[in-house]
């Protein structure tokens, strides 16, 4: 039995250079790489905070900003009509108050007492004790500014303690625009969402001013440090 070869229909001068072309073809997954490489490589080069996600379109920290403002600190001090001087309560109250003020500001310290309640003779005497309270935790008494506020006969008043400072704050809470279900179906937190944690945050820092800048550092404690690096290495230092 014999075995047929099957010759290809095109000369052999084309088939042979056929042939030769063919060492080509490998190399072009390479050059595809390379120019993958080079797309990738021109991403790189784009800003990460110009970048938007498709996913997360509501940041809260962009609908609840902290931001620095104005406000007006308020202690309001209750004064019985029989009361002629301040207690231990009171005292504490004012006594912290004020050290929050020198902490915070610089500016004017405003006492307003009530004038025409039924209170308004012992808040006049309580007036002179927060005063002297005040002249003694340091607060100069030209930036003590004493008002009078019309309060009602029908009821005692109290001793208002303002001064204004800037704080940390952000928006009010609790405001509902949309409906709930409508954030809920398109996968979305609501826009009261993240409030009330901004806020918490706001309330406790110390310095808003940290918000703004770093504050320098302290002078390092060479002598504490030394000893710190002794018992890390497990040194005891010998006393003759």
């Amino acid at each position: 039995m014999t075995q047929t070869l099957m010759t290809p229909t095109q000369p052999a001068g084309k088939f042979s250079a056929m042939m030769r072309r063919r060492p080509l073809f490998p190399f072009r997954p390479v050059l595809a790489l390379a120019i993958a490489a080079a797309v990738l490589q021109g991403c790189g080069n784009v800003n990460r905070d110009d970048m938007q996600t498709g996913a997360i379109n509501n940041d809260y920290r962009l609908r609840h900003p902290i931001s620095l403002a104005e406000v007006e600190h308020t202690l309001d001090i209750p004064v019985a009509s029989g009361d002629r001087r301040m207690i231990l309560t009171m005292t504490d109250s004012v006594n912290g108050f004020v050290q929050d003020y020198r902490k915070r500001s610089s500016g004017v310290f405003r006492v307003e007492y009530p004038s025409g309640s039924a209170n308004s003779a012992a808040a006049a005497a309580m007036r002179r004790d927060i005063r002297r309270l005040l002249t003694q935790a340091g607060v100069a008494g030209p930036r003590i500014v004493e008002t009078s506020y019309q309060a009602p006969s029908s009821a005692p008043a109290p001793i208002r303690l303002s001064y204004v400072a800037t704080t940390a704050m952000t928006n009010e809470c609790g405001q509902w625009p949309d409906d709930i279900a409508n954030n809920t179906a398109a996968n979305e937190n609501w826009y009261n969402f993240g409030c009330a944690s901004q806020n918490n945050l706001a309330a406790q820092l110390d310095n808003p001013m940290d918000l703004v800048a770093p504050r320098a550092m302290t002078p390092i404690d060479a002598q504490n440090r030394s000893k710190v690096i002794q018992t890390y290495r497990g040194e005891t230092k010998t006393t003759n």
